[in-house]
């Protein structure tokens, strides 16, 4: 297992240690419910140095982007962000990805740990023809999340949502960037390794309280925010996921194009969906959605979960798009009970406007 520059601060902080795609992570320090109350009401501090962090650079690298990815790369500004997808030549889903333009011809590619070397090696895959360099890009990665993420950080109010730039932090020099994964408000800070800690100290001295994995996913999935594994996999397309929008269609060739044009102009078989339940047991990934008046499977939840925002358990599943309707009721097979479900819009929270 790997472990990552702050391996030892977690072990002092008494952190519960989970390994995940790889890497020894932290799941929980004390209470998951007190770490997600903590993001939705102040500011949550990540370890998430196990995310990859891909460099793609050269003269060419902006239209490289534009034919690797399912979005047009080559219309971010430097200094901001875009969400985007890798995907396969069948319009599947090899990762979701979020991508930096840190100069004209400078990327940052972040992928989800479990698929890293994957992407690196299929963009390798693609580069053949355009003068870019695709390369580990190293460090730590940092994230404040919660409405007191600017008061934590001390800079970067005046940064747009999706904005990067250099900043520093504990006097050291790092990347700061208005991301998330929690719904929240917040930063994901790069730096150096041997700047890992002292960053650390300087947000929790700052008042970021230490959060796992465990809330981590609780906070996703109030967000409706896709994880992959679960919501996105090679088998669905962007569209399938409701995320049709992140595809630039109108760009003339990109690894994918020929099945997302299609899918697009067809329709999908399935939609993701969001489900409330009014029982005390949650719907979990992998059970089956039914008709409520057949009894008939109709489709399967792929994350689910206790709400500690909402006070009720929460959802998501691929259903046909007939049952996809808000205020559908459905059944969910949780365990051999059958609970009653509603179909509702995603995302299950949305944060207040400051």
């Amino acid at each position: 297992m790997r472990r990552t520059a702050l391996f030892d601060v977690h072990a002092r902080l008494g952190a519960s240690l989970t390994t995940f795609a790889g890497w020894t992570m932290p799941l929980r320090y004390g209470s998951d419910l007190a770490e997600h109350h903590t993001v939705r009401t102040a500011a949550g501090l990540f370890d998430l140095s196990h995310m990859g962090r891909i460099a793609v650079t050269g003269r060419n690298a902006a239209e490289f982007l534009d034919y690797a990815l399912a979005g047009r790369l080559s219309t971010v500004k430097a200094g901001r962000a875009r969400y985007t997808m890798l995907c396969h030549t069948t319009g599947g889903v090899l990762d979701d990805l979020v991508v930096y333009r840190l100069a004209e011809d400078r990327f940052l590619v972040v992928a989800n740990a479990a698929n890293a070397a994957m992407v690196r090696a299929v963009l390798g895959e693609h580069a053949n023809g355009f003068a870019v360099e695709i390369t580990d890009a190293g460090g730590s990665l940092i994230a404040v999340q919660g409405p007191h993420a600017v008061k934590v950080v001390g800079a970067g109010d005046d940064l747009p949502y999706y904005g990067i730039r250099p900043a520093e932090v504990a006097g050291r020099d790092v990347l700061l960037a208005r991301t998330g994964y929690t719904g929240e408000d917040g930063f994901e800070i790069y730096c150096a390794d041997a700047d890992a800690e002292a960053v650390w100290d300087a947000l929790a001295a700052g008042g970021a309280k230490p959060a796992g994995l465990a809330c981590r996913d609780t906070l996703r999935l109030e967000a409706g925010m896709p994880l992959y594994g679960h919501e996105l996999t090679v088998r669905t397309t962007p569209f399938h996921a409701g995320l049709g929008r992140v595809v630039a269609l109108d760009k003339p060739d990109f690894v994918g194009a020929e099945a997302l044009r299609r899918a697009a102009a067809e329709g999908t078989a399935t939609v993701l969906t969001g489900l409330v339940t009014a029982g005390r047991r949650a719907p979990r990934a992998g059970h089956a959605v039914l008709d409520p008046v057949s009894g008939d499977r109709v489709g399967e939840v792929t994350s689910g979960a206790p709400s500690p925002t909402l006070g009720h358990p929460i959802a998501m599943a691929y259903v046909p798009p007939v049952f996809a309707t808000p205020g559908t009721r459905l059944v969910v097979d949780v365990r051999g009970t059958r609970e009653d479900a509603e179909v509702v819009a995603l995302p299950f929270y949305r944060r207040s406007p400051q």
